[in-house]
């Protein structure tokens, strides 16, 4: 299907509020044509001097509007595509578009693994004395917290591509083990240090009964 589209070096997952502070002409344009059409638009993510993946998005309210034009809005990110084609600036419009095709999202997770990935997340947060609120198996997902889990934006990007929620969940869970054990070590090495400039009692070998034989 064509789509509007507004890149940014930005990553958004399906469910997340999308806070955007609208400046340029096109954009304008584009924020108005959504409210008077009712009509979605996508952001396609800008890496690697291209853009390939991308969440639609669906405004939900204008916050605020300046005198300039410029606005605040808030939307709500919905579903993951692939750009098949792009053209700078769509019909008759200021902003860009494209074709481009929605990714199946598979939710086949099951309770187990929620509860392993859960569960790593609160020993992370625990080594990095973060507080933790514990979230119901049956509301948690791979989307939440995933700006929150250490994820660069490379990895993110990479998740954003995963269909099966089994596997954003395994993606999750590789992650945190190497994050905390990185981590872990991190800590043993810090105390490590702080023991070396401390007097230390070391309990006396015992030679009595010892010969070279």
């Amino acid at each position: 299907m064509k789509l509007p589209l507004f890149p940014l070096q930005s990553i958004f997952f399906p469910g997340e509020t999308v806070p955007l502070h609208i400046f340029e002409e096109r954009y304008k344009q584009l924020i108005r044509d959504c409210r008077d059409e009712a009509i979605t638009f996508g952001i396609p993510v800008y890496i690697y001097d291209s853009i390939l993946f991308g969440t639609e998005v669906q405004l939900v309210e204008i916050v605020n509007s300046y005198e300039g034009g410029e606005m605040d809005v808030t939307c709500v990110a919905r579903q993951v595509f692939k750009v098949n084609a792009f053209e700078n600036q769509m019909e008759g419009k200021l902003y860009a578009g494209g074709d481009v095709e929605f990714l199946d999202n598979i939710n086949d997770s099951d309770d187990a693994s929620k509860k392993e990935v859960l569960g790593l997340i609160e020993a992370l947060y625990n080594l990095m004395s973060v507080p933790f609120t514990p979230i119901p198996v049956d509301k948690f997902h791979s989307n939440v917290l995933v700006h929150k889990m250490g994820l660069s934006f490379e990895q993110e990007y990479e998740l954003l591509q995963i269909s099966r929620e089994s596997e954003r969940l395994a993606f999750i869970k590789n992650h945190l083990v190497t994050t905390i054990t990185v981590l872990e070590e991190v800590n043993r090495t810090k105390q490590t240090i702080k023991l070396n400039g401390d007097f230390k009692n070391f309990d006396p070998l015992d030679f009595d009964d010892y010969s070279i034989k």
